[in-house]
Formats: C-alpha cells, structure tokens, sequence
C-alpha cells in the first residue's frame, strides 16, 4: 500500500531564491550546514539553519556533483576534472585546485550526478550535455586521491543520476533520467575494491509520468527518488516497491537529501530553465526543507 502526503508552499527556504538547476544537497553533520549546487550558475551554496545564514560561491565551470572534504572544504566534478575546492570567508570566488583532468570520448561532456560510497570513494558519472540527442557515451567512474580517475565499466547512459547506496554500502543504486529510459538499476557493491557487479532492474518508471533524478537513501534501506515533470518524491523498499509518495510545490524536483542534527530533515532542490518552465512551474527553482517521517544517514566524505 501506497502512502501519498503533500508538501505546502511553507517548506519553501528563502522564495526570492530560485535555482537555474539545483542538485546535489548535502548535510555536513560537523558544521551544522546544508551545501548545494546550482549547476549552469556554477554556483555552490551553504546555508546555516540554525541562523539562516545563506552565502554562495562561483567557480569558472559547470559542477555536476560535490562530495564533502572532512576539513570543510569540498570536491567538484565539473566539466573538465574533478577540483578541490575550498570557500573562503562570506562567499565570492571560490578557490580551486585541479585533482585530475579528464579526456571525454566526445565533445560536449561534462560530469554529472556523484556521491562517495561508505569507505569514502567518490562515484560519479558522465553525460553528454545535449540530452536532445539522446547520446548514451555516460558512464561511471570513481575518484580517489590515491588512485586518481578511473572507468568503471559501467557505462550506456543518457542522463546517468541517482547514485545512492545502501546502509551497509554492498548495494550501489542510479538512474537514468533520460525520458526514453526511466529505469532505476540495483548492482552488487564490493566494499573492498570499490567495484560494482550484477546490475538488475530496481524500479521501471516507464508506466509512470515522472523521470527519476537525484536520491537518497533512509536508515532502513529505503530508496529516495525525486521524480522530475511529476512534482513528487517517492520511496521505494529494499525490495523495489513503492511504498510513500510526497507531492512537493514544484513540477521538477532534483535531488533530495536528509540532514539537520538527527538527519530527520529533508532538503529538496528543483530547477527552472527560464520563464517558459515558470509560466507552467512558478515554484520551479527553489528549495524546500520539511520533514518527512524518515531517518536519513550521514554522508561521507572523500576520504581515500
């Protein structure tokens, strides 16, 4: 049985604030802060809750994904490498530092969706930016700093997201948004080698009107997905059925993650591509914060 709730415009953080393309939230438990992207800005925000303190930064390229630093600082996949990158002071110019640079097999590609795995290894993925011409050179790969960037020989995607794993990080989960796939894959995860084996289907969302992004994860395994042109977030059990359904202000949620101090809160990007999405989506682009019944689990931090 399907459990359907509603999120109102009270969830709304700050509604003068309106993302190009807002994705990849995440809590960072040691500073009290949620930090986000807004991917054609090239922009990173941090925001306070406790204080409401909001402050943005700008880098010289797109950011597909970041993944938490353990002194406060971040790694960006953007369009050319993957980038330490620090933020100074009140916001402004962020300080960046090239890690690894990347050759893609064809023009027009950038990094995508990424996060870091249990032991913390950064996963992230590739796309080619034109998703009109449904060009399925997207793949995964997998970033340390002892080994630097590699392939992972998992590849065929259009627009490749919702990378999630599982509590005990042995199931690595991710999409494709693309509207001609919609599929949502389950692989076996090697927490010693950081390799990813058997994929299986884990959610078919070709029945369904949304397209799944960004996900998340809660304490008992269940999967998080945020389902753009649908306007709603759905969790689907360990077992791939769908049991919860939140309806959120906005057509094209992004990416969902949980935070605060008992991970209890969640924090949901959108995004709007200009005034021909907000005629049809006049909440597209902005930020929620609400509760959602659920526990979520910390998220690491690039560590290796």
């Amino acid at each position: 049985m399907t459990t359907s709730t509603s999120i109102g415009l009270e969830a709304v953080f700050d509604p003068d604030l309106r993302n190009g393309t807002g994705e990849n939230p995440v809590w960072d438990a040691e500073r009290n802060s949620w930090t986000w992207i807004d991917i054609p800005a090239r922009t990173i925000h941090r925001l306070d809750p406790s204080s409401g303190a909001h402050r943005r930064w700008t880098l010289p390229e797109m950011i597909g994904s970041l993944v938490l630093r353990p002194d406060g600082g971040v790694v960006c996949a953007c369009e050319t490498g993957i980038f330490d990158v620090d933020l100074p002071g009140e916001g402004g110019e962020a300080v960046v530092t090239t890690l690894a640079t990347h050759r893609f097999p064809k023009e027009g590609m950038r990094f995508n969706d990424g996060r870091c795995d249990r032991q913390g290894r950064f996963w992230l993925s590739s796309m080619v930016m034109d998703i009109s011409k449904g060009d399925s050179s997207g793949l995964w790969h997998r970033f340390t700093r002892a080994d630097g960037l590699t392939e992972t020989g998992t590849g065929g995607y259009i627009i490749p997201n919702g990378s999630a794993f599982s509590p005990d990080g042995r199931t690595l989960y991710a999409s494709d948004s693309h509207r001609d796939v919609r599929m949502v894959w389950a692989w076996d995860y090697d927490t010693d080698t950081g390799t990813a084996a058997n994929r299986r289907p884990f959610v078919d969302m070709r029945a369904m009107v949304g397209r799944p992004d960004g996900a998340a994860v809660d304490v008992d395994g269940c999967y998080w997905i945020c389902c753009l042109d649908e306007g709603c977030i759905k969790r689907f059990t360990p077992n791939g059925d769908l049991d919860r359904r939140i309806e959120v202000p906005m057509r094209k949620p992004t990416m969902c993650a949980f935070g605060g101090p008992d991970l209890r809160t969640m924090l949901v990007t959108s995004l709007s591509r200009g005034p021909a999405d907000l005629a049809e989506d006049p909440h597209g682009g902005r930020v929620l914060m609400f509760y959602p019944g659920a526990q979520g689990l910390p998220e690491p931090r690039l560590t290796v």
